[in-house]
C-alpha cells in the first residue's frame, strides 16, 4: 500500500510480523521499543510503514490495527498504548530517527479526501502547502499518482485517516465514549505540538530538512501524465511559484506544528458534496480547463486519460460520523485556546521581527488554516445530517467555533460572564467570520422547521442556539458586520491597491506574509467573497427575508385551515398535501401541522383482520386456537353463511351482523387497488372468534361468571345467560342500529 519505492527484503520485518501473531501485546511492545533503540535508521526505514499500519490500520480498512477507538481507560492495554504512542514515546522517537534522514513514504492519491483527489485529477494542485512539491509523476497514468511524505507527515496522515476510514468492526461494538485512546491521543498531540504555554519541545535528533523545506525543483522535462504538450499550464505553474522558506531558519521551530495542523485539517475537514466542489472552483481554473479541453478536442490523437476523466462520475460524497465531528470539535476548541494564549501586547502589536514564529502562528492559525474548510464542512453537515438528536455534535462544534471568548483561559463565573456579554474586542473576529454566524444560522433554521420540537433533545438544541445568540453585544456585532458588507461599491473606488483576500495562500504562512487589511469593509467583503464567490447573493440575518420564515401569511393560512376543520364537525382531515405523480406530497404547512400535532395521517391495519399480528392485549395460544376452530367452521358452513347473509329480510340482516367482518364491510373509504382486491376476497361472510382471545373479553367473562355465582347460578346457567344476552344485543342492534346512527 504505502511503502518505500524500492522495498528490500528485511528479516527484521519478517520476524516482527511473526511475533505480532504469536506473542502477547505487552511483550510485542517491549520488543518494539528495543528494536527502535538498537537498530539503525536503514533497517527501521523498512519496517516503518508496516508498523504504522499495524497500529492505526491501513488506508483501505483491511488491516484493523489496534482499534484505538474501542480502547478505554479501564482496559489493561490502555496505558501500554498511550506510553508507546506518546509524543515523547518510542513511536515518535522512531519518527524523529527517520526524519533525520531523507526517507520518503508514498500515499496513493486515491486515498486522499474527495475534493483533493478530484482537484488533482482535474490537473489543479490544491492550495494547501501539504501537497506542494510532494506529487510523484509516474508515466503509467493519473490513477497511479502518489504523494511522497516525510516520516512525520506520513505518521500523522495515517493517524488522522484512521478516524474516517470505513472498517468492518465486530458486531456489537460502537464508538460512544470520549475517553477512548484515539480521542485522548488527539488531545495529547494538539497540546504537545500546539502548546498554549511555552514552546514546542525540540526534536531529539538533529533535523535540518523539515517539511517546510521543499525538495529540489522538478525538471521542466518531466510531464504530468495525460497532459501532453500542456503539462506545464496548471500543476507546474503552482509548483514553480512556491516560495522557498529555507531562508528563514526560525521557521524550523514550528514546522511540526504546521504539518500536524495541515494534515488534521485536510483529512478531517476537506469533505463536501460534488455541487460544493464545482462551486468552489475558481474562474481561473475553470477557464484553464476549458482552454485545455478545447485544444485537445482539435488534436487528431487525444490522450487516453484526459484530465478530469471520470472525476464527476467517481466523486463520492463523504458522510461524517458523530465521533468524527466530536474530534473536529476538540480541534476547534484547542485552536481557539492556542490562538487566545497570545499575550495582550502580542495581540495588539503588529507582526515584527522580534515576535517568534510560534507567536505569529498563533495570530493567524484560525483564519489561515481552519476557517474556509470548517465553514464548508459545517455547511455540508447542516445540509446532509439526519433530522435527529445526533445533530447535537455538529451543533456544539459550530457553537464552539463562534464563541472563541469561551477559551481565553480566564477564570470567570459563567453566570456573570453571560450577563456581561461578549467583549468588544471580539468584534473583529465576528466580522472576519460573518458567514459562520449568519449563513449557518439560516441553515439551522431550515432544519428547525423540519424537526419534532416536542422531542426534548430537539428542543434543547433550539434553546442552546437561542441562548448563544442572545448574548449581549453579539447581535450588534453581527449587524455591524452586515452593514460593512452592504456598503455600496462606489464608496470604495477611491481606495486603491487593495484586493479581496481569500483565506488560502500557497506556501507556508511564514514565507510570504500578506499585508494585513485594516479596513473593515474590505475585511468583511474579502471573507464573504472568499467563501461564497464574487457572485454570491447575501441574505441578511436581520433582514425582512429571513424574518419571513414561520411568517404571517403561513400563520393566517394555518388558522384558516384550522377554522375550516372545526366547521366540519368531527370529520378527520389529512395534513395539507398536494397530489404528486406517486401520491400525496406534504407541503410546508402540512409538515408544520404534523410536527405540532394538529393533524395526522390515519394509520390502520387494512388487511384480513384474522391474519393481523397478535396484539399485546391478546393471548397468543387462544388466538391460534380460535383461528383454527373458526377456519374449520367457515370451511364447512361457508356456503350456508353466504346464502343466509345474502337474504334481504330480517334474518339476512341478523346474519350479516354476526358473520360479516365489520372492518371490511362498514366503510367505503378510498384504498389502494391491491387492498381493494384483498377486501373483495375477505368480504365473504365468516365466523370470527378472535374477540374471545382478548384479555379484556376474558376478564369481562370472568366478572360475569363471578356475578352469576353471587346469585347461585352454575356455570351452565351463566353460559346460557351470557349467550342469551349476546343474542338479544345483536337483535337490538339489527332492529334499531340504523336509526341510532342517523340520530
Amino acid at each position: 500500500m504505502a511503502a518505500p519505492a524500492l522495498q528490500q527484503p528485511s528479516f527484521l520485518l519478517a520476524n516482527l510480523k511473526v511475533d505480532s501473531t504469536t506473542k502477547p501485546f505487552l511483550q510485542r511492545c517491549q520488543e518494539l521499543v528495543k528494536v527502535i533503540d538498537d537498530y539503525p535508521a536503514k533497517e527501521l526505514h523498512l519496517i516503518f510503514p508496516w508498523l504504522v499500519e499495524s497500529v492505526f490500520g491501513s488506508l483501505d480498512g483491511v488491516i484493523m490495527g489496534w482499534n484505538l477507538q474501542f480502547l478505554q481507560a479501564r482496559s489493561n492495554e490502555y496505558n501500554i498504548v498511550m506510553d508507546f504512542l506518546d509524543p515523547s514515546g518510542p513511536m515518535m522517537k522512531l519518527v524523529y530517527k527517520l526524519q533525520a534522514e531523507e526517507y520518503k513514504y508514498e500515499i496513493p492519491v486515491s486515498f486522499l479526501p474527495g475534493p483533493v483527489k478530484a482537484s488533482i485529477q482535474e490537473g489543479v494542485l490544491p492550495d494547501c502547502p501539504l501537497f506542494h512539491n510532494k506529487l510523484q509523476f509516474p508515466l503509467s497514468g493519473l490513477q497511479t499518482l502518489s504523494l511522497a511524505l516525510n516520516p512525520f507527515e506520513y505518521y500523522m496522515f495515517i493517524f488522522a485517516s484512521s478516524l474516517i476510514t470505513p472498517k468492518n468492526y465486530p458486531l456489537g461494538q460502537h464508538v460512544s465514549s470520549l475517553d477512548n485512546a484515539y480521542f485522548v491521543l488527539v488531545d495529547t498531540y494538539l497540546k504537545y505540538f500546539l502548546p498554549t504555554e511555552g514552546s514546542v519541545p525540540p526534536s531529539p535528533f538533529a533535523d535540518n530538512r523539515g517539511s517546510v523545506s521543499p525538495p529540489a525543483p522538478r525538471a521542466p522535462s518531466v510531464p504530468f501524465a495525460g497532459y501532453g504538450i500542456h503539462s506545464t499550464s496548471l500543476l507546474k505553474r503552482h509548483i514553480s511559484h512556491q516560495p522557498s522558506v529555507t531562508a528563514d531558519p526560525a521557521a524550523q521551530e514550528i514546522w511540526r506544528s504546521e504539518a500536524l495542523l495541515q494534515v488534521f485539517v485536510e483529512i478531517w475537514l476537506h469533505h463536501y458534496s460534488l455541487e460544493m466542489y464545482q462551486k468552489l472552483q475558481s474562474p481561473q481554473v475553470k477557464l484553464a480547463l476549458l482552454h485545455y479541453r478545447l485544444s485537445m478536442s482539435s488534436m487528431p490523437c487525444q490522450p487516453l486519460t484526459p484530465p478530469g476523466s471520470g472525476t464527476l462520475d467517481t466523486y463520492q460524497t463523504f458522510t461524517p460520523t458523530e465521533e468524527h465531528v466530536l474530534v473536529v470539535r476538540l480541534l476547534v476548541k484547542h485552536l481557539h485556546a492556542f490562538s487566545c494564549s497570545l499575550k495582550p501586547e502580542q495581540v495588539c502589536s503588529s507582526p515584527s521581527a522580534h515576535s517568534s514564529p510560534l507567536e505569529e502562528f498563533k495570530r493567524v492559525v484560525v483564519q489561515r488554516f481552519v476557517q474556509q474548510k470548517l465553514y464548508v464542512f459545517l455547511q455540508h453537515c447542516f445540509s446532509h445530517w439526519p433530522l435527529d438528536a445526533s445533530f447535537r455534535a455538529v451543533l456544539e462544534t459550530w457553537l464552539s467555533y463562534i464563541q472563541p471568548w469561551r477559551y481565553t483561559g480566564e477564570n470567570t463565573n459563567p453566570q456573570t460572564d453571560q450577563n456581561k456579554g461578549v467583549p468588544e474586542k471580539w468584534g473583529l473576529f465576528v466580522q472576519e467570520n460573518l458567514l459562520m454566524y449568519t449563513k449557518l444560522f439560516q441553515g439551522f433554521l431550515n432544519r428547525v422547521v423540519r424537526i419534532d420540537l416536542v422531542n426534548v433533545k430537539n428542543a434543547l438544541m433550539v434553546f442552546r442556539v437561542a441562548k448563544v445568540f442572545a448574548q449581549p453585544n453579539l447581535s450588534e456585532m453581527i449587524q455591524k458586520g452586515e452593514q460593512l458588507f452592504l456598503e455600496p461599491e462606489h464608496v470604495l473606488h477611491h481606495r486603491q491597491h487593495r484586493v479581496f483576500l481569500t483565506p488560502s495562500h500557497g506556501g507556508s504562512f511564514l514565507s510570504a506574509r500578506q499585508s494585513v487589511v485594516t479596513d473593515g469593509v474590505f475585511r468583511v467583503k474579502s471573507h464573504v467573497y472568499g467563501l461564497e464567490g464574487q457572485d454570491c447573493q447575501y441574505k441578511q440575518m436581520f433582514g425582512t427575508e429571513l424574518r419571513g420564515v414561520l411568517n404571517a401569511g403561513q400563520l393566517s393560512q394555518l388558522m384558516a385551515t384550522l377554522g375550516s376543520g372545526q366547521d366540519d364537525g368531527n370529520s378527520r382531515q389529512l395534513p395539507d398535501c398536494v397530489q404528486g405523480e406517486n401520491g400525496l406530497i406534504l407541503t410546508d404547512l402540512g409538515r408544520m401541522q404534523i410536527i405540532n400535532g394538529l393533524r395526522r395521517f390515519e394509520i390502520e391495519y387494512q388487511g384480513d383482520p384474522e391474519l393481523q399480528p397478535i396484539r399485546s392485549y391478546e393471548n397468543a395460544v387462544l388466538v391460534r386456537l380460535f383461528f383454527k376452530i373458526s377456519s374449520l367452521v367457515n370451511e364447512r358452513f361457508g356456503d350456508h353463511m353466504e346464502v343466509l347473509c345474502s337474504r334481504p329480510d330480517f334474518l339476512g340482516r341478523l346474519g350479516r351482523h354476526y358473520l360479516a367482518s365489520p372492518e371490511v364491510m362498514a366503510d367505503g373509504r378510498q384504498r389502494s387497488p391491491e387492498t381493494r382486491r384483498t377486501a373483495e376476497r375477505n368480504r365473504r361472510p365468516r365466523l370470527s372468534l378472535r374477540t374471545l382471545a382478548s384479555y379484556r373479553t376474558l376478564l369481562m367473562l370472568l366478572f360475569l361468571y363471578l356475578f352469576g355465582v353471587l346469585f347461585s347460578f352454575g356455570p351452565i346457567s351463566s353460559t346460557l345467560l351470557i349467550l342469551t344476552g349476546g343474542f338479544l344485543y345483536g337483535l337490538f342492534i339489527t332492529l334499531f342500529g340504523d336509526k341510532l346512527k342517523s340520530q
